[in-house]
């Protein structure tokens, strides 16, 4: 159906009339905007003249300000320039005058050195005229003079060493002797051990003469069996109903004689039977000496020790010197070391393992090569033991210097076990090397007209010529002889030395 025209016409007329009033419009709003945006950039460029004004006036007050804080700090730092300047022209003044004082001392001084050179001068020829009087009254020369004068205060030199020596000595003892004492006493009195010297057996009974003819067997066979198996040395001979064991080991011996005592019990004698009674013996010994160890060690409180160190310290106990048993010394040397430590504050624990440790080279000693401090000190570093330990051991007869409390505590614990009256017993041969040797060190000093050792060497005494040494001189001496025994001797305990300078007046009446 088609549209009509007019319509169509009517409807471009109304599009046109639209499009024109909005075209009309919009240039209304646009002119409106225009107007709007040109008033709003007039105010902003009002206001943007106004804070420029306003910031230009604030930094022109600021800096206004500054300047006159910068003026004010100018004026007061003149200021005190100025006193400073004040200050160092008074000062100086002031050293312009003391420099003037100092120009005027040195030339007095100067004056004064020369009338002192000129009197200098003056005594230097007074002193030579003197010196020629004096050498021509005395009839000497000044160098022999000198060298009397030198002499002289040589010899008093040496009377006031002595006598303050003496007077050290005397005051070094009235304050750490009765110190000493007490504390060594204490320790000596609450340690109380078997003062029995033991020795091993060595000699076995018989019921009767007969059962020597067993021991020995067929052509000798029980007797080398005997000595095969246990490395003893039987000795058989006219003595009635005993068997004598010879060997240097005691550990062996000891087995030896178990072994052949069970044997005479037994009747059955025969190198079967004797190797296998031997072997019993040696285990039985071995569980008695691991015993004899553990018990030591549980006496003196001390605990994870190798199993290996407990067995040989069980060996000590059928180890000797000098008579005393070396395993109840060791013991007794820990009870003594752990006292004293505890006396004095140091580390008691530590002080009994090394007491009861020091010796144990003595069970190595006649199996391996080298001392007992060597051995001792190899077997406990093996095992592992604490450094201050294995010093203790090294240090306890001097071999090195004893840098630990605990090592002279050693040292000390062991003297006093050792040194004992009864603790231990010396050959004749020894003891009497020891006197004479007392003896001789006492006579080869000048001046000694006899000495004697006494109380069975624990003191010499000597008797000295008066006229050769004074009171002091006498005192000096006593030390002088006291250091010698130590550096030359070796004794168990300590040894007193007393010097004796009589003096006698006789005068007959008539």
């Amino acid at each position: 159906m088609a549209i009509p025209l007019m319509v169509v016409v009517v409807l471009l007329v109304v599009l046109i009339v639209y499009l024109f009033f909005a075209i009309k419009n919009h240039k209304l709003r646009n002119q409106e905007l225009s107007k709007e945006l040109a008033e709003t950039q007039a105010d902003f460029d009002k206001k943007l003249k106004l804070q420029q004004k306003e910031a230009f006036l604030s930094a022109k007050e600021q800096l206004h300000s500054q300047r006159e804080d910068f003026d004010r700090e100018v004026r007061e730092r003149r200021a005190e320039l100025s006193k400073l300047e004040n200050k160092l022209l008074v000062r100086e003044d002031k050293l312009e005058e003391k420099y003037q004082d100092v120009v005027d001392k040195e030339e007095s001084l100067r004056k004064k050195l020369d009338e002192l050179l000129e009197k200098e001068d003056i005594l230097a020829d007074l002193v030579a005229k003197q010196r020629e009087e004096l050498e021509r009254i005395s009839g000497l020369t000044a160098e022999e003079g000198k060298q009397l004068l030198l002499q002289q205060l040589e010899e008093d030199l040496k009377k006031e060493t002595a006598q303050r020596i003496k007077e050290n000595e005397n005051y070094i003892k009235e304050i750490s002797n009765e110190k000493a004492k007490e504390i060594l006493t204490t320790t000596m009195q609450r340690c109380a051990m078997d003062q029995v010297v033991e020795s091993t057996v060595s000699v076995v009974n018989l019921p009767n003469d007969e059962m020597k003819g067993r021991i020995i067997g067929r052509e000798g066979r029980n007797i080398r069996a005997l000595e095969t198996f246990t490395g003893v040395d039987l000795i058989i001979d006219d003595t009635p109903e005993a068997v004598v064991l010879s060997c240097f080991d005691p550990v062996k011996r000891e087995i030896a004689r178990m072994a052949l005592e069970k044997l005479i019990a037994d009747g059955r004698i025969h190198p079967v039977r004797i190797e296998e009674t031997v072997e019993k013996a040696r285990s039985e010994i071995e569980e008695k000496m691991f015993k004899e160890g553990e018990a030591a060690a549980i006496e003196l409180g001390i605990i994870n020790l190798h199993p290996e160190i407990i067995k040989t310290l069980g060996r000590l106990y059928y180890r000797t010197s000098y008579g005393q048993n070396v395993l109840k010394h060791s013991i007794e040397v820990g009870h003594l070391a752990g006292m004293l430590a505890a006396e004095i504050g140091a580390d008691v624990k530590k002080a009994k393992r090394a007491g009861l440790l020091h010796d144990i080279g003595k069970a190595l000693d006649q199996t391996q090569e080298g001392t007992h401090i060597e051995l001792g000190v190899a077997f406990a570093k093996k095992f592992n033991e604490h450094p201050d330990i294995i010093h203790a051991i090294e240090a306890h007869h001097d071999d090195i210097v004893a840098n630990s409390t605990e090592a002279v505590l050693i040292k000390i614990a062991d003297a006093m076990s050792a040194g004992r009256p009864g603790a231990r017993r010396d050959t004749l041969e020894i003891y009497i090397k020891r006197i004479n040797k007392l003896e001789e060190i006492a006579t080869s000093y000048e001046g000694i007209k006899r000495s004697f050792a006494v109380q069975a060497g624990r003191e010499v005494r000597v008797i000295i010529q008066p006229e050769v040494f004074d009171d002091a001189g006498a005192a000096k001496l006593a030390r002088d002889i006291a250091k010698r025994i130590e550096l030359e001797l070796d004794y168990p305990g300590q040894i007193k030395v007393t010097v004796v300078r009589e003096i006698r007046a006789t005068e007959i009446a008539k």
